[in-house]
């Protein structure tokens, strides 16, 4: 087999057991597996450039290269649908479509999925253009994006396609990788999305496909057109579409009657909850094609389906008071404080106002009677005032433009819809949020220290910055209240040990605004020393991996501050590990694999298996999804993990197993991929099956 061959072989089979992981739900091989193949198309691909193709799965990664979109006209309009709120409208709907298209035919129900829409286009069997809706009648190519997102197939499945079609649907963002988008965000003191919707259609205009490869977009296809498609019919059409690698909903259902679809909308109404994706409402089609064509369209949307939107759970009580809450970048956040009242199963008593611009926008004041949602939200927010009972001397909010916790003037950087503090040397709750952020887990990881302790040392003048933690007596420590003689020898002890913690760690433990953990270690790993990253321009500094303008920006003023550069000499003479370890450096044996650690091991703790993980290139997730690799189980592991990685088709290794993927020793017997055995029941894996 020559070069172009077995290229074109590894492609169908990528592409292929793709289709079967993030669309059946049902892999065949192990993602050690999948990524030899897609390891050897790499370097295939590389040794013949003259066989690439922008549809190849190398390409999922997406690019770093920065792209403006441009306008491209969609072949076949895309209509809005109208709305409806009440069962007596869709009565109305069905009355209509009965009297005008006479004979029998068939409704299609459908989720109505709360994303961004998107027209796919395919020709001979593959994805050449993404173009989002935009006024229906064009669009924004972002067809380097969408390519990143491994629920939308590059290459058909099959071969009785037609030549040309398009299919479109919706790019959606899961609640699980919304959580960990708008995690990272705040981590970095950006400002995190306001909902899984605005951060799916945010992602999908990014100028960097790498960024969109990165968080977790989904898709569901629900509408294909074009000249001979296989059936004259809407749901037909869909299921064969399915065969060919699109991901459809298997929630959609004909019905015949208006019982029937009542029955639907209400069942959805309450059982939505339970999705890992958000929808607001259902959609309602005409099956056959025929007799759409006899409905036709409106200028806006066809006469021949409707959307069911359903109610926002919402409360409505009275806005007492509104506090400003000050994060560690200086982020000033507005929060309203509530009557209290029951919304979704919890007593709400306060809800996010986000920030000026939003309460402009709504008008609300304090004494409004407001309307609190859930909604996909983590925290309550105000969406709206009831004007009609404002009291009369009401008188329009105003935004503090003082810090409420030191008194400095706020600033609004431009493009930024948040105000900060700029005293961030100096102002209480920013020290306190940077310590608070170096002593956890994930950055310098120093036991004893909670954040009732760091607010203690800080009262008591002890500590001022994160470099006076490693000033601090076990004699300062015993005396204070609620440690002892035990606490404050912990206390030490941690401290001492976090002299050890690796560079990519402390570079994130320092706080620098917009530089997270994966930004951090990228730093570290690629200029390897502090040296070397104070002496980078902010050129060079945009050469690292991840690291845009912004980034560097930030990083250069970090630096370029004086209290912060005097901080970071007393950390190095304190003996902060500021430079990268040759084993770091050389050690990878887990790039690219993604590990969940669940119940309790042998020889190692949970946070020494971490530790391994990241130490080897690996990554920690978690919680078992789509995006895991391995679940390493010992004795007493979750059960809803080990279920969930056998729905997935996760493999789940022992400790063993693991010590030998990081070559330190022999592989024990392993449990097969997706299995569910032992580990839960006695630590122990007794299936057959080998590692590698």
């Amino acid at each position: 087999m020559n070069a172009k061959e077995r290229i074109e072989e590894l492609r169908a089979l990528l592409n292929f057991h793709n289709y079967l992981y993030y669309v059946e739900n049902a892999p065949k091989i192990s993602d050690y597996d999948y990524d030899i193949m897609l390891r050897e198309l790499s370097d295939l691909e590389a040794a013949h450039p003259e066989y690439a193709s922008p549809n190849s799965p190398t390409n999922r990664v997406g690019s770093d290269i920065t792209a403006t979109f441009t306008q491209v006209r969609h072949r076949f309009p895309m209509l809005s649908l109208s709305n409806t709120y009440s069962l007596e409208e869709i009565a109305d709907f069905d009355s209509r479509i009965r009297k005008e298209a006479g004979g029998d035919f068939e409704y299609v129900c459908e989720l109505k999925f709360d994303g961004t829409a998107i027209s796919l286009t395919y020709e001979n069997g593959e994805l050449v253009r993404a173009v989002t809706r935009g006024d229906g009648t064009a669009g924004d190519d972002v067809t380097a994006n969408v390519r990143t997102i491994r629920s939308v197939p590059l290459k058909l499945l099959g071969n009785d396609y037609p030549a040309f079609f398009e299919i479109r649907g919706e790019i959606f963002m899961p609640h699980a990788s919304f959580r960990k988008l708008n995690r990272e965000r705040e981590e970095i003191g950006e400002v995190p999305f306001a909902n899984p919707r605005n951060a799916a259609a945010g992602t999908l205009k990014q100028q960097n496909s790498a960024v969109v490869a990165q968080r977790g977009l989904d898709s569901f296809l629900y509408d294909i057109q074009g000249e001979n498609l296989p059936y004259a019919s809407h749901y037909e059409n869909l299921q064969k579409a399915k065969s060919w690698g699109f991901k459809v909903s298997p929630d959609m259902r004909k019905c015949r009657t208006l019982e029937e679809i009542s029955a639907y909308i209400a069942y959805w109404d309450k059982a939505r909850e339970t999705l890992p994706y958000d929808t607001d409402g259902v959609v309602i089609k005409v099956n056959e094609y025929n007799v759409r064509r006899q409905l036709g369209s409106t200028a806006k949307a066809p006469r021949w389906a409707v959307a069911y939107k359903f109610k926002a759970e919402q409360a409505l009580t009275r806005l007492l008071s509104v506090d400003f809450q000050v994060g560690r970048t200086g982020a000033v956040t507005p929060v309203a404080n509530l009557t209290p009242v029951q919304l979704a199963g919890t007593t709400v008593k306060r809800a996010s106002l986000h920030n000026a611009e939003q309460i402009a926008l709504l008008d609300v004041r304090v004494g409004d009677m407001v309307y609190v949602e859930k909604g996909g939200e983590i925290i309550p927010k105000i969406t709206g005032t009831d004007i009609s009972q404002r009291p009369t001397d009401s008188t329009p909010f105003v935004f503090t433009d003082h810090c409420p916790e030191c008194g400095t003037p706020l600033v609004k950087p431009e493009g930024e819809a948040r105000h900060y503090c700029p005293n961030q040397l100096h102002c209480p709750p920013q020290i306190l949020g940077r310590i608070i952020h170096f002593i956890s887990r994930r950055a310098m990881n120093i036991d004893g220290l909670g954040e009732e302790t760091v607010e203690l040392l800080y009262e008591k003048g002890l500590i001022g910055n994160i470099a006076d933690l490693y000033d601090l007596k076990r004699e300062q420590l015993s005396v204070l209240p609620r440690l002892g003689e035990k606490s404050a020898d912990n206390i030490v002890t941690s401290i001492e040990n976090s002299r050890k913690v690796p560079f990519g760690r402390v570079l994130y433990a320092l706080g620098i605004r917009f530089v997270g953990e994966t930004t951090a270690k990228n730093l570290a790993s690629h200029f390897r020393t502090l040296d070397n990253l104070l002496k980078a321009s902010r050129e060079e500094l945009t050469e690292a991996e991840e690291v845009g303008g912004k980034i560097a920006d930030s990083i250069v003023r970090y630096f370029a501050d004086p209290e912060n550069a005097a901080i970071v000499d007393r950390l190095r003479a304190a003996g902060i590990r500021f430079e990268i370890e040759e084993k770091e450096a050389q050690a990878n044996t887990l790039a690219g694999l993604s590990f969940v650690i669940s119940g309790t091991f042998e020889n190692h703790s949970r946070d020494e298996l971490k530790e391994l993980i990241e130490e080897h290139g690996g990554k920690n997730l978690s919680t078992v999804s789509s995006n895991t690799t391995y679940l390493l189980a010992g004795a007493k592991a979750g059960g809803a993990k080990l279920t969930k990685a056998k729905k997935l088709g996760i493999r789940i290794i022992s400790e063993a197993d693991f010590m030998a993927m990081i070559g330190t020793a022999a592989p024990s017997v392993t449990l097969q991929t997706g299995s569910a055995a032992t580990p839960a029941e006695n630590g122990e894996n007794t299936a057959q099956g080998s590692l590698f």
